[in-house]
């Protein structure tokens, strides 16, 4: 079976850990330059670096007609493809929409034999043959086979005690210059990074979870960092809960109708 995923961001990435360590061939698409916060947990990394690695598995930058080389050395391509046209050439059997964009792109429900989106801005039916809750709460990795998910409100969900807090924001627009590692520990007030010149303070004291990529042009008020008050470095170098519920419920959508397809 080959699963496409469009997008290769931290909640992407999570759901190919579990797709790949199920015996399922995956093949990721994402921005060219990626917005990704957790650059330490993306396969979205591969575009820059050409190969990287999230915990036990390998991505390589690809492209659609190399894609089925990398794929042959148990390894994930990803492409530079942000509209998934690759999508033609490799006839996936599913789709998975992890954007993670709040609203539908572009995904259709007939553009695989199964469609599965990841969170608000889709329903079960119309868009998509299921979706999957990405809301941290009781409900998350849930897979709805009709209705949408959650709508999005705003506010992070809870870690360590906190919400809200735990995210970083561009000071002002322009060109972002981080100052700190992603694993850094942190206080609150210490400057993470300047946009032109303007400091990106520290809002609690905690560990640098995940931070943009120096070079990343910004505007105010965007998602630029996060940090985590657990104080635990080793969070910073693999998959999160809520990345990992996700991916069990887009395997789980995945299977179900593959196994109905095969039935037929």
């Amino acid at each position: 079976m080959l699963v496409l995923i469009r997008g290769a961001g931290d909640l992407a990435s999570g759901i190919a850990l579990r797709l790949k360590r199920a015996g399922i061939d995956v093949v990721m698409t994402d921005l060219e330059r990626s917005t990704a916060i957790r650059r330490t947990v993306c396969f979205s990394q591969a575009l820059t670096t050409g190969r990287f690695t999230v915990e036990d598995v390998t991505a390589v930058r690809a492209s659609a007609e190399t894609a089925s080389g990398v794929l042959s050395q148990g390894e994930i391509p990803v492409l530079a493809d942000p509209e998934a046209a690759c999508r033609t050439f490799l006839r996936p059997d599913a789709i998975v929409d992890a954007i993670l964009a709040k609203k539908n792109l572009g995904t259709r429900i007939g553009d695989a034999p199964i469609v599965v989106a990841c969170g608000p801005g889709f329903t079960a039916g119309v868009d998509c043959h299921a979706v999957v809750e990405t809301m941290r709460g009781h409900y998350l990795g849930r897979v709805l086979y009709a209705g949408s998910a959650l709508p999005n409100t705003g506010v992070p969900g809870l870690i360590g005690g906190f919400a809200g807090e735990r995210v970083l924001r561009a000071p002002a627009d322009g060109v972002f210059r981080p100052l700190l590692d992603i694993g850094a520990a942190v206080r609150q007030g210490d400057v993470a990074a300047t946009v032109d010149g303007v400091p990106m303070l520290c809002t609690l004291d905690g560990v640098l979870r995940g931070i943009l990529a120096g070079g990343t042009p910004v505007r105010r008020g965007m998602k630029a960092g996060d940090i985590d008050p657990r104080c635990e470095p080793e969070h910073c170098r693999c998959a999160s809960d809520k990345a990992l519920a996700v991916g069990g419920g887009v395997l789980e959508a995945v299977l179900h109708f593959y196994s109905r397809r095969s039935r037929k």
